[in-house]
């Protein structure tokens, strides 16, 4: 296993971690984890030399961490960093993050945890903790040993993590970031902003959430046969990760025995600046393509909002842009039903029109609400 440098943090960490939210499950039901199956596969990875390990108090319905603590007794714990998150949108007073913490400990079975993340910032739940004193409580649960590394975990606009990160003097986070999300979320911007504060970079969703790997259409899969030598498109998109010198360590959430295998052996050959310039060439080409296959041209600005009629008009364009972008169109419409609330759906759009003015890339949103419908559903 490749190791590289953590930020400020003087911490090397694995090229590649094991992240624990897709474990084997019984049945398809994600709260019954196959826990023999899942040991297994844990303790593969940390045989092939991934000495990273990340859970979180939701996983799985809450059935993770406990899971996680099977897979690390018989002298695992000692081989690996461990990695939590607080679940912030549980958390409605100061005492409570001490409360949940604890817990934490008890279910991974470890007196500390070596990194401890703020789950899931955004701009509502950042307020929420602030609000309930996190600074004192970050400050405090580094001083008493109970978390070694203090960092966070993102899902929100630009603006929103640059205030997160000028807010206190994190260790590290952790953002969606990959081949196709250059300009989501945090973002390459943000990469580039949290190493300039010596942060240690931790990359989530590297492969879409498998999106880069599963119904590939045929003339993007033509491209990335092209490249030489052969190898997966999975291998090629975590390369294009690896290649960069502020990412640390790459999370893959691993299932399967073969996902593991295939992985290790990619981080493996991994290395900064080791892609040629032919073959950034033709990864800026896939991605292009991929990028011309969106339906929609959504910057996710919010200019649109509110909607009188409620609509989350942002959320709807990007699962239609997921569903146009990645050609699966099932896996879209899953996430838009878990994730837009039905007050907030497509069908809510009377037409009025309102947004129309108000949205700088000129896009026909109550023809693209009709659209969503078709796709989505009521």
């Amino acid at each position: 296993m490749n190791y590289r440098n953590f930020g400020k943090t003087g911490v090397k960490v694995p090229a590649l971690g094991m992240g624990c939210m897709r474990l084997p499950v019984i049945d398809g039901d994600a709260t019954n984890i196959d826990e023999n199956a899942a040991i297994k596969l844990i303790r593969q990875a940390i045989d092939g030399g991934i000495s990273y390990v990340d859970t979180a108090w939701g996983y799985h319905g809450g059935n993770a961490e406990p899971l996680v603590a099977k897979a690390l007794a018989d002298g695992y714990r000692e081989k690996v960093l461990l990695a939590t998150k607080l679940p912030c949108w549980l958390v409605k007073k100061p005492a409570d993050m001490d409360k949940y913490l604890n817990t934490q400990l008890e279910k991974l079975q470890t007196d500390h945890l070596d990194l401890y993340l703020l789950h899931a910032l955004n701009a509502k739940s950042w307020e929420n903790m602030k609000a309930n004193g996190v600074f004192e409580f970050l400050e405090k649960i580094k001083k008493d040993g109970r978390a070694k590394l203090i960092g966070f975990s993102f899902h929100d606009k630009y603006e929103v993590f640059e205030d997160i990160i000028r807010s206190f003097d994190w260790d590290f986070c952790q953002i969606q970031y990959n081949i196709l999300d250059e300009n989501y979320q945090a973002g390459l911007k943000g990469l580039k902003l949290a190493a300039s504060k010596g942060m240690g970079l931790i990359i989530m969703e590297p492969l879409r959430g498998g999106g880069l790997t599963n119904n590939i259409p045929k003339n993007i899969q033509q491209e990335w046969d092209k490249l030489q030598p052969k190898r997966t498109p999975a291998d090629w998109s975590l390369s294009w990760l690896w290649d960069q010198e502020e990412v640390g360590l790459i999370l893959s959430g691993m299932s399967e025995p073969w996902h593991v295998s295939e992985n290790i052996a990619a981080a493996s050959r991994s290395g900064i600046n080791t892609l040629t310039e032919d073959e950034k060439t033709q990864l800026q080409k896939i991605r292009d393509m991929y990028h011309e296959r969106i339906t929609v041209n959504c910057t996710q600005c919010s200019y649109c909002m509110p909607c009188p009629h409620g609509v989350d008009i942002p959320n709807v364009f990007r699962f239609l842009i997921q569903g146009s972008m990645m050609n699966d169109w099932n896996e879209a419409q899953r996430l838009y039903n878990i994730i837009v609330p039905d007050d907030k759906k497509a069908s809510n759009c009377i037409s009025c029109g309102i947004c129309l003015n108000k949205c700088p890339q000129q896009i026909q949103i109550p023809e693209k609400m009709k659209v969503a419908l078709e796709k989505f559903g009521k």
